[in-house]
C-alpha cells in the first residue's frame, strides 16, 4: 500500500492562539489535522489519472500531545483500503518526544473539471 511521510517545523502561525482554536502557543489541532491531510493527498497523487486528484470527506482524530513551536512534526499516511473511488488512510503524527496524534482519513478521487464545475 501507499505511504508517504512529510515533515514541518511548528510556527506560531500554526498555533491554537494564532488560530483561533485555542489560547495557548502550542501546535494548533486544525493544523495537525491540516499536515495529517496534506500527506495522505500526497500519498495518493502519484497514482492520479490525469486531471484526477482527491478530495478529503472525513477525518476522525485523536490529538494526544502538545508540541511547542519550533519542534519538527513528521506526519506518516499509510493507504489501508481502496473501496472504488474512496481511499482510505490510517496517518500517525509525532514531535521528537514520540506520538501526538493519529487518525482515520477518507479522501474520494474526483476529476478536477468536473468537481469544480459543480461549485457553480
Amino acid at each position: 500500500m501507499k505511504t508517504y511521510t512529510t515533515t514541518a517545523k511548528v510556527t506560531e502561525a500554526m498555533t491554537a492562539r494564532a488560530m483561533g482554536s485555542g489560547d495557548m502557543n502550542v501546535l494548533a489541532t486544525p493544523a495537525m489535522v491540516a499536515l495529517m491531510e496534506n500527506a495522505a493527498m500526497l500519498a495518493a497523487a502519484n497514482d492520479m489519472e490525469e486531471g484526477n486528484t482527491t478530495v478529503g470527506i472525513s477525518i476522525n482524530t485523536t490529538h494526544v500531545k502538545a508540541s511547542k513551536v519550533g519542534a519538527t512534526i513528521t506526519v506518516t499516511a499509510n493507504l489501508v483500503n481502496i473501496d472504488g473511488r474512496k481511499l482510505t488512510f490510517e496517518i500517525e503524527a509525532n514531535d521528537e518526544g514520540g506520538l501526538i496524534g493519529k487518525a482515520t482519513h477518507e479522501r474520494f478521487v474526483v476529476n478536477r473539471e468536473k468537481f469544480l464545475s459543480k461549485l457553480g
